[in-house]
């Protein structure tokens, strides 16, 4: 295989785990719905990282022209996709039969990686194989996306549009960042995607711009200093919203990850791109949890055996709360009552086991990016060097 070839799949393969580990390691575990085949999350996030490591040749197997079928039987009449589904699964001809007549576009997202990863891997089997109908699909997905995008430069989670905070700009599991990375992927790899239009280019080129204008605009302030993002917005005012009950106005000390990954990619940063991710990176340095960690202590009553706890323990890193009240930087946590709590211990043992609050999200974006990112592109201050002072 020549050599730029090579390093492309590296790149890609390393760009793509980028996207999926935070989904990987902080999944949701409560059963899935079982009405479009759907597989729990990590297992599918899992599927999808393996799909997506292999060299040329493999898309040209009966494997991966099996799974792209069932993505393309499985695309919405609107260009985009339903989340959570085992595409690796076979379908029988009265499966593909049903969701070719199927009229509910209610589910199509970018919700937990659906739509984007589609689309990557589809651009990996049109590059193998240079199927036209994968091309159709491809374009189709494309132009779904393009039409979702608010004129503010965000995404909701659903379109079309459903009501109640799927309507939000949704920051929430790198949801628009996934359709940001995407974008970018379109316009900086040109011959990779010589079959997107240049009508459609210009039209992702704008996306590209209002989607980061969206970003920095909704960078939270507290006393005037730019802190980090909540995981969603209200799609009219641009104001941090609420998700689900339990998921609270804050600062996202997981999804602001995500957006700061994606603003550090992109090339020769201006002014206004580096203040942001200065201030991101030392909110995140300021309000990580020292000398804690979360255990799996078994406890035999419990439906998974066991049940999370927070203990002192001085030897192991600072880890960081999902969210953080805005003003205060106090870890939050709450249940499906709504209520909002001050310790993990305090909410039910379903949500303190089936959801992601603390965790090391910030560790290697602090530890490795962060410095290489100052360094590559000459910025003026390392804010973490500063901070240490």
């Amino acid at each position: 295989m020549p050599l730029y070839k090579i390093k492309r799949l590296i790149l890609n393969c390393y760009s793509f785990a980028l996207l999926l580990i935070p989904i990987i390691l902080f999944a949701v575990a409560a059963p899935a719905v079982q009405d479009y085949d759907e597989t729990d999350l990590a297992t599918q996030t899992r599927l999808w990282q393996m799909l997506m490591n292999h060299e040329d040749d493999w898309y040209r197997t009966k494997s991966a022209v099996l799974i792209a079928e069932n993505i393309v039987a499985y695309q919405r009449e609107s260009g985009g996709w339903p989340k959570n589904i085992d595409f690796s699964k076979p379908l029988t001809k009265e499966r593909r039969l049903m969701l070719k007549n199927s009229p509910d576009e209610s589910k199509s997202t970018i919700d937990n990686g659906a739509t984007w990863i589609q689309l990557f891997f589809l651009a990996r089997m049109i590059h193998a194989t240079d199927e036209q109908n994968y091309v159709f699909s491809f374009l189709n997905g494309l132009d779904f996306l393009l039409q979702a995008q608010y004129e503010n430069g965000g995404w909701p989670q659903f379109y079309p549009l459903r009501k109640g905070y799927y309507s939000h700009i949704t920051f929430n599991d790198d949801a628009m960042v996934g359709v940001l990375r995407l974008l970018d992927d379109v316009v900086r790899n040109r011959s990779f995607y010589v079959f997107v239009d240049n009508e459609r280019l210009e039209k992702i080129e704008t996306a590209i711009r209002q989607g980061i204008n969206c970003i920095l605009k909704t960078q939270i302030r507290v006393k005037g200093e730019l802190t980090a993002w909540c995981a969603q917005y209200d799609e009219k005012k641009l104001e941090p919203a609420k998700g689900r009950v339990y998921e609270h106005i804050s600062i996202s000390g997981k999804e602001s990850v995500g957006i700061l990954q994606y603003l550090m990619s992109i090339p020769h940063p201006q002014k206004d791109i580096v203040a942001a991710v200065q201030g991101g990176v030392k909110w995140l340095d300021s309000v990580c949890i020292s000398n804690m960690r979360v255990i799996r202590e078994p406890d035999s009553q419990s439906p998974t055996g066991f049940n999370k706890i927070v203990v002192s323990d001085t030897t192991v890193p600072c880890m960081w709360a999902r969210f953080y009240q805005i003003g205060t930087n106090v870890p939050i946590f709450s249940d499906r009552d709504g209520r909002i709590y001050q310790q993990l211990s305090q909410i039910s043992y379903e949500r303190r086991n089936n959801y992601g609050w603390l965790g090391y999200w910030p560790e290697y974006l602090l530890k490795k990016q962060y410095p290489e990112w100052v360094k590559k592109w000459s910025i003026e201050a390392n804010v973490l060097d500063l901070n240490s002072d």
